[in-house]
């Protein structure tokens, strides 16, 4: 879906309204999670909305009360995000599903994975994402997601051998702490641990690679940030993070 498409219901409807779908379809399809009134507006032209040029969206924003919040600001700009009352707001409006498809799949993709567990702690982590998903907590799915993820690997790294590990280890940090059980990984930084699950053959380097990616989202959204992802790049985190770890 285009943002063109998305909008053609709400042209008789208020620039409130308008101004709102732009900063939801942002969020929800392109994890665009501010923009500025300026780049609303020029949305909005793009889109060869009517009248689109003429309005003063800055001054919509302002009077949108809790439908938006602001993040701060872009060189001069103020930037503005849609919040979770605008959301409901907007899909109210259009008679959006209020869990989103990407989301539906995501939850039926971890109770499939649930399934197949064994350790009782990876469980109990994926059973968390999939009750933080349902309720549209993203941020706190990654983080959940991530922990089940990184105690599999754990397990399977350990197994390769007491030297071998900490022979990677020390090569990577010379100030790390000797590992004599798998629980001791939660000592070492998770960057220097996916480096040594290479180095003993548990990850290839295009896996580390993408699992270094993934570990700089859970940064993102396990520190007290303004980062909000959206519905696609939760998937992403989810498809190959699963994918890595439990094939």
């Amino acid at each position: 879906m285009t943002l063109v498409e998305f909008l053609e219901p709400l042209l008789t409807k208020s620039w409130r309204d308008k101004t709102l779908a732009v900063l939801y379809f942002k969020l929800r399809y392109e994890s665009v999670e501010s923009l500025t009134a300026a780049q609303i507006q020029a949305a909005l032209v793009h889109c060869r909305t009517p009248l689109a040029k003429n309005a003063n969206i800055p001054d919509v924003l302002a009077k949108s009360g809790a439908l938006v919040d602001t993040p701060g600001v872009e060189g001069q700009s103020r930037l503005w995000r849609i919040t979770d009352a605008g959301k409901v707001h907007i899909r109210t409006l259009m008679g959006l599903p209020e869990t989103d498809p990407e989301v539906a799949h995501d939850i039926a993709s971890l109770d499939a994975l649930i399934v197949g567990l064994t350790d009782p702690v990876v469980k109990g982590f994926i059973n968390e994402a999939v009750t933080c998903l349902k309720v549209g907590a993203l941020k706190a799915c990654i983080v959940f997601v991530w922990a089940g993820a990184v105690r599999t690997l754990q397990d399977k790294v350990w197994a390769t051998g007491f030297k071998a590990v900490n022979g990677a280890i020390q090569g990577f940090d010379p100030k790390a702490r000797t590992v004599k059980k798998a629980d001791d990984f939660q000592y070492i930084k998770d960057s220097v641990f996916l480096l040594t699950a290479e180095a003993v053959g548990i990850l290839d380097k295009a896996q580390r690679n993408t699992l270094e990616e993934s570990l700089n989202l859970r940064n993102k959204c396990g520190h007290p940030t303004k980062y909000s992802p959206g519905p696609n790049k939760a998937k992403s985190f989810i498809e190959d993070v699963t994918g890595i770890v439990f094939p």
